[in-house]
């Protein structure tokens, strides 16, 4: 009895644990929301050394939703690095720093 109940224990444990992060840090808006998985959009400046002038470029990141948390499109999200999830999901989404539904 008490080993069904350690082996439930652990595989609670699994599906709760979230993936390790490491690396990069970024913040950026929502532009689209799916099931798993949300695409934030920020902006960067890039000097060009020929000109002597910096450029604005856009940048698109795809990360994974944790299941305990409720975002939507244009909240201000905090994503970080990690493994590969999946071919184009590298981020996961640590917090929301600014919500669209606060605003109104």
């Amino acid at each position: 009895m008490a080993e069904k109940i350690k082996k439930e224990n652990k595989e609670e444990k699994k599906r709760e644990t979230v993936v390790g992060t490491r690396g990069r840090i970024f913040a950026g808006k929502v532009v689209k929301k799916f099931d798993k998985r949300v695409a934030i959009e920020f902006e960067r400046t890039i000097r060009i050394p020929k000109y002597e002038r910096f450029s604005k470029r856009k940048t698109r990141l795809h990360a994974r939703i944790p299941e305990n948390m409720e975002i939507s499109v244009g909240d201000y999200v905090k994503v970080r690095e990690c493994r590969p999830l999946s071919k184009m999901i590298h981020f996961v989404v640590i917090e929301v720093l600014e919500n669209t539904e606060k605003n109104k």
